[in-house]
């Protein structure tokens, strides 16, 4: 039976994947999710350390989506989408990490937003329209997403992002492309920029006069190729037979709910750790089965300073919205600005490692979590490194006494001149700029 989508809010309301990544959000304001759980077992037994990262994604897109996408669109996709793939660092016997900033912008969020690119333009080829993706970022999203599609020939970019709260890099990076990229400084949180995203969504005067996407991960272009690259970790260290685990980094939920995805369709993982800064609802929703979202506060990981984390209602989803199915899947964590440096400076002086911070929050709920376990053997982590620590040059630095390399992606950006539209932070400012523009 081929897999449809439907809201999470309206589940009776069926559309094909090629619908939903045009959509971004339904119309009710839900987020479209798999209508079942398809079961990939016997695909993932095939896969060992020595299968390629694109073969996982073409096997995996094609199995998910048969009726959508043939195997050799299925391949021509992931081969155009990654040029580049995760890394797998082991630090120690029961830890390693994920290297996931190895593509153009050296943040995760590339793998979602080149895969989304890819199959944005594979639909539009040939057809007479033109698209507008509109995202919220707090930091790597929209420097993932300006790259992905910059100079596409149907696809115009409105990124929103929350003025004097993302690093002085990843404002380079969203700012100066220019061309079909254009960058909305909003005076506000990035809990504001998101809000201002999902209302344009449900605006139906915007919605009748402009193909409005999204580039967040409430888009499902976004959300499932991130599932990838936990099959292909779990790939990588299937001839260790211990239990594994994965620790993510999250903000907006995003990452997780793609690995949650991946072991509902048959990946043997253990458990999750869901690391947060001080930006922690979701770890105190897994502690006492209430969701309490609240105004987001800055830290030195900006990019998971988000207050009410849109992917939270898929993770409810996945589970029936049962607290005690999730909490005995998802272990939360949660790390202040001041372990965050400390890791940062532990793990360099020990290792010669640098860390971004996100990656470093993930680090230490592993190694807490190693160190408070239990059971009759220690379990495998991988925690997934989401972005190349020099995107955060002054923390790195501020924490270790040494700057961190800039990748080479990155050299030159600081010279680059900023262009963006300052914004207030109302539905009524985006629709103004957005008709102007394009409608």
């Amino acid at each position: 039976m081929a897999l449809a989508f439907a809201s999470t809010r309206s589940p009776e309301q069926k559309i094909s994947f090629k619908e939903a990544v045009f959509r971004g959000l339904a119309p009710d304001g839900g987020l479209y999710h798999p209508d079942a759980v398809p079961d990939l077992r016997e695909l993932f037994q095939t896969f060992s350390p020595d299968t390629g990262f694109i073969e996982i994604a073409g096997n995996t897109l094609q199995a998910l989506l048969p009726s959508e996408f043939s195997t050799e669109e299925a391949r021509a996709i992931c081969q155009r989408a990654f040029p580049f793939s995760p890394i797998l660092r082991k630090m120690d016997e029961d830890l390693s990490i994920l290297e996931l900033f190895h593509g153009p912008s050296c943040a995760f969020k590339d793998f979602g937003a080149s895969f989304l690119a890819a199959v944005m333009d594979s639909i539009l080829a040939g057809k007479d329209q033109r698209a507008v993706i509109l995202t919220a970022t707090s930091g790597d999203t929209g420097s993932a997403v300006a790259r992905a599609f910059y100079g596409s020939s149907n696809i115009d970019v409105v990124i929103l992002y929350p003025s004097g709260r993302v690093s002085p890099l990843q404002e380079k990076q969203l700012t100066t492309l220019g061309g079909n990229i254009s960058a909305l400084e909003v005076k506000g949180s990035f809990d504001d920029c998101q809000r201002m995203v999902k209302d344009a969504f449900v605006d139906r005067e915007l919605i009748d006069r402009i193909l409005l996407s999204s580039a967040n991960s409430i888009n499902l272009g976004r959300l499932l190729p991130q599932s990838f690259y936990y099959i292909w970790a779990a790939a990588q260290v299937s001839q260790d037979e211990r239990p594994l685990l994965f620790c993510v980094p999250s903000g907006n939920f995003g990452n997780l709910t793609a690995g949650v995805l991946a072991w509902s369709w048959g990946l043997e993982v253990e458990r999750f750790i869901a690391a947060t800064n001080a930006n922690d609802v979701v770890p105190e929703y897994l502690e006492s089965g209430v969701f309490t979202p609240r105004p987001s506060v800055q830290t030195y990981s900006n990019a998971m300073d988000v207050g009410d984390p849109s992917n939270f209602e898929r993770l409810l989803a996945i589970f029936g919205g049962d607290w005690e199915e999730m909490s005995a899947v998802i272990t939360g964590d949660t790390v202040t600005d001041q372990e965050t440096l400390r890791t940062i400076a532990e793990v360099e002086k020990k290792s010669g490692v640098f860390l971004c911070p996100h990656t470093a929050v993930g680090y230490l709920a592993s190694r807490r979590f190693l160190e408070a376990y239990q059971g009759s053997g220690k379990p495998q982590i991988i925690s997934l490194g989401t972005a190349a620590p020099g995107k955060f040059t002054e923390i790195v630095e501020e924490a270790s006494g040494k700057k961190p390399p800039l990748p080479e992606q990155l050299a030159g950006v600081m010279e680059l001149e900023k262009k963006s539209v300052m914004m207030e932070n109302s539905l009524g400012a985006l629709k103004e700029f957005l008709l102007g523009r394009f409608g």
